[in-house]
């Protein structure tokens, strides 16, 4: 096989690898284009969440997941790439293009968080009651800060704050029709590759210090009896609150989660309080008005006396990846 076949080869698979990374309700807001030097990322207008997510915070964040993810399956074939982020002002839909691909070494701490891609997944259940070690939180909260952005542990009290600013953001979007109908439609995609199946969704709210989203019905997952008293949050945050930032963001949220991963940590991204505006401003001054939060973290040990909850769908590589220019 030619470098050529074999470069082309490459990006393909790494852009279905991409297809593993989590986004907000399993929207899987992109689509891959794989071009005979290049492999471009964008985004997917009737994957955004139009009434929660108007300015595209969250599609952004979900694609840099995606963008992260490909990096790290190319490098695992041993490909090293050059990211263009927002590389076309006049093409709003194109994200990012990794170009300038060169062979290298094949890297072994990208082949095992590869791995880890495929068996990440969110658990919204209360955590156990082991300590998460605090090894685990600096390795974390490194690779968070190698993407560009920053991870705060929250103390006591301002776990508490962001309680209160979580309980509120759920009650605004409860009260908001249109947000209760999106959120519909993404929990009653059965069969169609996208969107949060009853299997993923608590039968009932979960004892959470923070709470988790309502999702306006219940799911089939059991909850235990416990709480997540030792839990560990955390809020992702930068400096900018752009469009680039919020892809970087992204990245940097799948570094953390993967790296989390690895480390037998489990992970929950929790949204609302950034998608309602006031609430987002509340959680601005947590950082001192020194930054832009972008999400707030739930970081656990996992009860080893319950299996994880199923993965969620996926939608086919044939959904994601238009490989046509290279046929």
């Amino acid at each position: 096989m030619s470098q050529d076949s074999q470069l082309t080869t490459a990006l393909a698979e790494a852009a279905a690898t991409a297809g593993y990374a989590p986004s907000v309700h399993n929207t899987q807001p992109w689509r891959w284009r794989v071009l005979p030097d290049a492999l471009e990322l964008r985004s997917v207008a009737d994957r955004q969440l139009t009434a929660s997510d108007p300015e595209g915070r969250l599609l952004a964040v979900s694609c840099g997941t995606a963008l992260h993810h490909a990096r790290l399956a190319l490098a695992a074939q041993g490909w090293r790439a050059v990211v263009e982020r927002l590389p076309d002002p006049n093409d709003a839909e194109l994200l990012a293009r990794l170009t300038d691909l060169r062979p290298t070494t094949v890297d072994p701490a990208a082949m095992r968080m590869v791995q880890c891609m495929q068996v990440r997944h969110t658990d919204r259940r209360p955590v156990s009651d082991e300590p998460v070690p605090p090894t685990a939180i600096q390795e974390i909260t490194r690779a968070v800060t190698a993407e560009g952005c920053r991870l705060q542990i929250l103390d006591r009290d301002q776990v508490l704050e962001v309680a209160a600013t979580a309980g509120h953001a759920d009650t605004v979007e409860a009260e908001d029709p249109e947000v209760r109908t999106e959120l519909a439609y993404w929990t009653s995609r059965a069969d169609t590759g996208t969107g949060l199946p009853a299997e993923v969704l608590p039968e009932q709210p979960a004892q959470t210090t923070v709470p988790g989203r309502d999702f306006g019905r219940p799911g089939n997952l059991p909850m235990g009896p416990g709480h997540d008293r030792m839990a560990v949050y955390a809020m992702l945050h930068g400096d900018e609150d752009e469009r680039d930032s919020w892809l970087r963001a992204g990245e940097a949220l799948s570094a953390g989660w993967l790296t989390a991963t690895r480390l037998g940590v489990s992970v929950v991204p929790l949204s609302a309080a950034v998608e309602v505006p006031g609430t987002r401003q509340t959680l601005r001054q947590l950082l001192s008005g020194l930054g832009f939060p972008y999400l707030v973290l739930r970081l656990g040990i996992a009860d080893p006396a319950h299996s994880g909850p199923p993965h969620t769908p996926r939608l086919t590589t044939a959904q994601v990846v238009d490989t046509s220019a290279v046929r």
